[in-house]
C-alpha cells in the first residue's frame, strides 16, 4: 500500500512539474512580445492553453484519488493540498498568458508607451515571480519561495505608476485612448500573474512547514 502510495505522489509531482513547464514557457514567450514587440512570438500560446486545461483537469482527479484511497495526514496532506491549489493557480497563469498576448496583439506599435509606463520591467519581474516559484516548487525550497513573495510589492508599486502614467497621457492626448485602455487591461493581466505565482509561492511554504501564510501582508496592514 505505501508503495502504491509514494508511486501515485510521484505521478502527481511529475504531473505538475510538466503543467509547470508548458505554462512557463507561454508566459516566456507573452512577456518576450511585450519586451520586444514581436507578435509571432504569441504563435501557439492559445493552442498550448488547451494542454494546460488538460493537465489541470488530470491533477485534479488525481488529488481526489489519493485523498480518497489513502486518506494521508501530516506532511502528504499537506502535499496533496498544495497542489490542487498549485494546479489550479497555474492554470491561471495559462490563461493570462493567453490575455497577454491578445493585448500585446493590439498595442504592440506603441512600444515606447509600453516602456515608458513600466509595463515591461513590471511584465519582467511578474515572469521572474512565476519561475522562481516553479523552481521553489521542483526543489522544495522555502527560501526561493519568500523571495517570490517579497517581490509581489515591487509590481503592484509598478502596476499603480503604469495606471497613473497611461492614465495622464490618454487625457492629454484623445489618440491614444484606445491604445491606452488595452495597456491598462494588460497591465492588469500582469499583476494577476504576479499575484499567482504569490500564490503558488504561499502553497509552497504550506506544504514544507505547515505555516499558512495567505494574505499575511494584509492581515499585518490590518493590524497595523
Amino acid at each position: 500500500m505505501q508503495e502504491h502510495f509514494t508511486q501515485e505522489v510521484e505521478n502527481l509531482k511529475t504531473n505538475l512539474i510538466k503543467m509547470a513547464s508548458v505554462v512557463d514557457d507561454m508566459v516566456e514567450r507573452s512577456i518576450q512580445a511585450i519586451e520586444t514587440g514581436d507578435v509571432e512570438l504569441c504563435k501557439g500560446i492559445k493552442a498550448k492553453d488547451l494542454e494546460v486545461d488538460a493537465y489541470d483537469n488530470l491533477i485534479q482527479t488525481q488529488c481526489e484519488n489519493i485523498l480518497a484511497l489513502f486518506q494521508p495526514f501530516a506532511t502528504d496532506l499537506r502535499f496533496v493540498l498544495s497542489s490542487l491549489m498549485i494546479n489550479n493557480q497555474l492554470e491561471r497563469c495559462g490563461d493570462i498568458a493567453v490575455n497577454i498576448s491578445q493585448r500585446i496583439k493590439k498595442t504592440y506599435s506603441n512600444k515606447t508607451l509600453i516602456d515608458e509606463s513600466q509595463i515591461t520591467e513590471m511584465a519582467k519581474k511578474a515572469k521572474e515571480m512565476l519561475r522562481k516559484a516553479i523552481d521553489a516548487f521542483v526543489l522544495k525550497n522555502k527560501e526561493l519561495a519568500q523571495e517570490v513573495l517579497k517581490s509581489d510589492e515591487e509590481v503592484d508599486q509598478l502596476n499603480k505608476h503604469s495606471f497613473k502614467y497611461l492614465v495622464e497621457h490618454m487625457k492629454s492626448d484623445s489618440a491614444l485612448i484606445e491604445t491606452g485602455a488595452h495597456l491598462l487591461i494588460l497591465s492588469r493581466h500582469i499583476e494577476r500573474l504576479a499575484d499567482h505565482a504569490t500564490n503558488i509561492a504561499e502553497n509552497i511554504i504550506f506544504f514544507i512547514d505547515g505555516n499558512l501564510v495567505s494574505h499575511y501582508r494584509k492581515l499585518q496592514n490590518l493590524k497595523d
